[in-house]
């Protein structure tokens, strides 16, 4: 037996692979962080034998609470992912798997690596009036890369989609490819409609060190970039710091910040209810973009989520909370699983990238029902 996560966003430890019933496993911190919970490795091995896989740090991630009723994905091809037979006990996660091929690869979710980040930013530069812009560089010397799609003009609104703040939130960046794939389609009529209406800013990536580091939560540095949002920099959180130089440039008028949850198992938002300007006219846009995607797509609700901020309490640092309040606009924190959505239950795939992608091109529709509105 082999195992190896020495590839792109690989993350994992050997222990003990003496035994193919007892292989021992460790996750490794994000540098320069204690933040962990990502893995994605691949086990070399005999075809049709039971193996058990226990990762032994479980009980101390960033979020244990997410390995409750969890199950592990895993790929033959690198193309699709399913669920396999996983328990969090006494501390562990045990990972029971009769593969049917001898190479087969496991991750907390489906990977979306960068080489598939550079292919999606640099095939929709194809698409019409769609620009990539190079804002600047990461502190590992990757590009930070903004589509700008739509030509810009007086009367037009600023819609900012960011994704992956947190690397380990893959599902984040297959949500943007399922969304750019529906704007670029020429014979949606919503897509056309708001395009006339609005240029988009899409960054697929926000965090592209850490997501090639095999990171959970951080950057290169260790910077979890959305607490970064207030005061921003090049030395600790240039990621952010570019963004935001952008959106003062172009300004906003609706902002989703994409991201995953370790423990819910649902599809939800969370609003700006507690910065401090907010007010009658930004509760209703915030109602009817929750009551058009509800209506868009059943992978959507807006019943299980995060408890509301009190007025005036949300943290300034958090990217939606600091558009929210920068720019007065409506401004979402999107957030999906890595378990399952629980209203729509798949036992093979869970939530996984296809659905993610889904969920992103319906965002067009509540998109759409509130852009007029907007300002």
């Amino acid at each position: 037996m082999r195992i190896t996560s020495n590839f792109d966003s690989g993350n994992i430890n050997v222990v003990d692979i003496s035994d193919a019933k007892n292989i021992q496993l460790s996750i490794d911190k994000d540098h320069q962080s204690d933040f962990y919970q990502w893995f994605h490795f691949k086990l070399e091995t005999t075809a049709g034998e039971e193996h058990i896989l226990r990762i032994t740090n479980a009980k101390d991630a960033a979020y244990p609470e997410g390995w409750e009723n969890y199950q592990a994905m895993a790929s033959y091809d690198r193309e699709t992912w399913f669920r396999v037979n996983s328990e969090y006990k006494d501390g562990e996660l045990v990972i029971n798997h009769i593969p049917d091929f001898d190479n087969v690869f496991y991750a907390y979710f489906v990977p979306y690596s960068y080489e598939r980040h550079l292919d999606l930013i640099h095939q929709s530069q194809l698409n019409p009036d769609t620009q990539l812009i190079t804002l600047g560089e990461t502190l590992d010397g990757r590009d930070m890369s903004l589509l700008q799609i739509g030509v810009p003009q007086p009367g037009k609104k600023s819609i900012w989609i960011t994704a992956r703040q947190h690397p380990g939130e893959s599902m984040a960046e297959w949500y943007v490819e399922g969304l750019l794939d529906r704007l670029f389609d020429a014979d949606d009529a919503t897509s056309r409609l708001l395009l006339d209406k609005a240029v988009f800013y899409v960054v697929p990536n926000m965090n592209p060190d850490g997501s090639a580091r095999g990171h959970l939560r951080t950057n290169a540095v260790g910077t979890n970039l959305n607490r970064e949002w207030l005061e921003p920099s090049m030395d600790k959180s240039p990621e952010v710091y570019l963004v935001t130089e952008k959106m003062k440039e172009v300004g906003v008028d609706l902002f989703l910040d994409i991201h995953g949850d370790e423990a819910i198992p649902y599809n939800f938002v969370a609003g700006c209810e507690g910065i401090k300007s907010y007010d009658a006219r930004h509760q209703t846009l915030e109602e009817t973009f929750k009551a058009a995607y509800a209506a868009a797509t059943p992978e959507f609700q807006d019943v299980h989520g995060y408890s509301k901020d009190k007025p005036g309490e949300a943290n300034p640092t958090v990217g939606a909370a600091w558009v929210g309040e920068q720019f007065k606009c409506l401004s979402y924190t999107v957030e999906m699983p890595f378990k399952d959505h629980n209203d729509a239950p798949d036992a093979m795939y869970g939530w996984n990238d296809v659905r993610s992608a889904k969920f992103g091109a319906d965002a067009l529709t509540a998109v759409y029902a509130v852009i007029d509105q907007l300002r």
